[in-house]
C-alpha cells in the first residue's frame, strides 16, 4: 500500500483531521490515542466517539466500536450503509468486526495498522494484531469500501510518547 490512497479526496481529509482531533481528545482523558467519526452522506460529521479503553475498563472501548453502538442505537441499521466511518488509525480486527455487523457501508481511515504496530512495538497495552481491514470486511457477503492510508504523519504525532 502506498504512503497514501489516491481515491482520498479533499473532503476525506477534512474528516481524518476531525478524527484524528477526536483521538488527541481521548489521550488527553487518559485514553489510548483513538477517534473515529461517523458522516452522512451529505458529508456532515454527525457523530464522533472516542477509545475509552482506559476511563470504562472495557477492553472492546475502542473508538469505532463505540462510534458502531451508537450509530446503531441513534442513527439505525437501515440508514447505516449510506453512512462513512473516519478513523484516526486502521480499525483493528474486532473493529472492524463491528463495522461489518452495522452495516456501515464506507471506512476511511489515516494510520495503518502496521504503522501502529511499529510505532507501539511490543506494548501489552496495544498488542496489535497484523490483520489488515480490508481482509476482514472483504471476508463478508456484504461489500464495504474500505480507503487509506491518508495523512499518517498526523495521527502518528498524537502517539508521541505515549506507548513507552
Amino acid at each position: 500500500m502506498p504512503d497514501e490512497d489516491a481515491r482520498i479526496t479533499d473532503a476525506d481529509r477534512d474528516r481524518l483531521r476531525d478524527a484524528i482531533v477526536v483521538s488527541a481528545r481521548a489521550r488527553a482523558r487518559g485514553n489510548h490515542p483513538f477517534g473515529a467519526v461517523l458522516v452522512d452522506p451529505a458529508g456532515t460529521v454527525v457523530l464522533e466517539a472516542e477509545n475509552t479503553v482506559v476511563t470504562d475498563t472495557d477492553c472492546t472501548g475502542h473508538a469505532e466500536t463505540n462510534l458502531v453502538r451508537l450509530a446503531w442505537r441513534t442513527i439505525g441499521p437501515a440508514a447505516l450503509p449510506g453512512y462513512s466511518l473516519y478513523t484516526s488509525c486502521e480499525p483493528c480486527a474486532m473493529c472492524s468486526g463491528a463495522i461489518y455487523w452495522s452495516g456501515i457501508g464506507r471506512v476511511v481511515f489515516a494510520m495503518t495498522e502496521g504503522r501502529l504496530a511499529a510505532i507501539t512495538g511490543s506494548s501489552p497495552e496495544n498488542p496489535t494484531m497484523a490483520l489488515p481491514s480490508r481482509v476482514v470486511l472483504a471476508s463478508g457477503q456484504r461489500e464495504i469500501a474500505v480507503r487509506g492510508p491518508a495523512l499518517s504523519e498526523e495521527a502518528a504525532a498524537i502517539h508521541d510518547g505515549f506507548w513507552r
